[in-house]
């Protein structure tokens, strides 16, 4: 049995989103694709063959309103029901975050797709009018595996656009409630900004 060398990053660089709503590092060497159809975002993936079945991918979509911190039991129930639509999905983990009024689901998962099973992490994050599902899947579970530290990376620098902080942000939007303005006065940790979505 042939034992897989661990990937080495050789380089990295940023992706500035073209309309400045968010950034993200990716190993330099991997290869850009464009979503299918009308999709709005970027693929990138550490083979070159197109389409790619193991990829990175930050895709947003507008909304045709923008969501609040009350709207998660809603949002989430959608959200699972967008994953009971994948042929014999299996959820490892799943957690939620409220961020002022932005809205955090992280779910890790596997799937049979085109007769091979999947494995996928996302997070789908619900900031003002967007919703941008920032992904990472292995073609099979090896894959997602031994790809795993470079997609993290790119995870964990992943960035929103200040603007879209600001939009989220329960005081500015005018919805914060009095027992919350009382405690985000009083606890100085909760009037930070987050400088990152981890």
């Amino acid at each position: 049995m042939t034992t897989r060398e661990e990937p080495l990053f050789r380089g990295i660089e940023a992706y500035n989103d073209p309309d400045g709503r968010f950034t993200f590092w990716i190993p330099s060497e991997w290869h850009a694709f464009k979503p299918a159809g009308d999709q709005d975002g970027v693929i990138y993936s550490p083979y070159p063959s197109s389409p790619p079945v193991t990829w990175f991918s930050v895709l947003i979509t507008e909304l045709p309103g923008t969501v609040v911190a009350e709207d998660l039991e809603v949002v989430r129930e959608g959200v699972d029901e967008g994953l009971s639509q994948l042929t014999n999905c299996v959820v490892e983990s799943a957690s939620e975050d409220v961020l002022n009024n932005m809205l955090k689901f992280e779910r890790i998962y596997t799937f049979d797709e085109d007769g091979a099973t999947r494995k996928r992490r996302v997070w789908i994050l619900y900031v003002d009018r967007w919703v941008m599902v920032v992904a990472w899947q292995g073609e099979n579970v090896e894959e997602y595996e031994h790809w795993l530290m470079m997609s993290n990376y790119s995870f964990s620098t992943f960035d929103i656009a200040d603007v879209l902080w600001f939009a989220s942000d329960r005081t500015i939007a005018g919805n914060t409630t009095r027992a919350e303005l009382i405690d985000a006065t009083t606890d100085p940790k909760k009037t930070d900004t987050p400088s990152a979505v981890q």
